[in-house]
């Protein structure tokens, strides 16, 4: 690695689990990095479902679906963190009279990159009328890690990095999304042995 640990910012990049890391949530997995800095980082995992769609997770919430395309979009498993709370990752929503890094929704993060992720029930009102944001992903739980922890699990060959393209997560199949980000690396999977980068 060129960059210095101090200076490594993953943010807006994804991570793509290596083969031999066989941590069940994360195995096969890809993550999209919300934050990455000094004191840690915070991601989505975005190739996970539950048995979860988007129609049960409205009821639940007592809100109607008014997009009858989402019914049938899995929820899913965005890592083992608070994974009884929502996370909603979308293209960035912008208001009149609303600087552009400022949200429509109360508590959201706006990521470099044109993506924001939110946590506040705003948002799911917003789906609920029909509007609110064009291109989304809804998760139980998030992933994190620690200040150096993920710095040191790239260094032990854990995960291959890529800028992310947000068509891998918002345009494709949840069951090709691990198969597409290898693809932005110029990799297949079959090129990576599980031994790949230990002598």
């Amino acid at each position: 690695m060129a960059n210095e640990a101090d200076s490594m910012n993953l943010t807006h990049h994804f991570l793509i689990a290596m083969p031999g890391l066989q941590d069940g949530s994360f195995a096969r997995s890809v993550v999209y990095l919300c934050e990455h800095s000094a004191k840690g980082a915070l991601g989505l995992v975005i190739n996970k479902p539950t048995d979860i769609n988007l129609g049960n997770l409205f009821e639940k919430v007592d809100l109607p679906l008014g997009r009858d395309e989402l019914a049938r979009t899995p929820v899913l498993q965005g890592g083992p963190v608070q994974t009884e709370r929502g996370f909603v990752l979308h293209e960035a929503v912008h208001a009149e009279g609303l600087d552009a890094s400022e949200s429509v929704y109360a508590s959201t993060m706006t990521i470099p990159g044109g993506l924001e992720m939110t946590t506040s029930k705003d948002v799911l009102e917003a789906i609920a009328t029909g509007s609110g944001p064009r291109k989304l992903l809804i998760t139980l739980g998030y992933s994190a890690w620690g200040e150096g922890q993920l710095e040191s699990e790239l260094a032990e060959n854990s995960w291959l990095t890529v800028s992310a393209d947000p068509a891998v997560i918002f345009d494709t199949p949840i069951e090709e999304r691990y198969t597409k980000a290898l693809g932005l690396l110029g990799l297949q999977l079959w090129m990576l042995s599980p031994g790949a980068g230990h002598a």
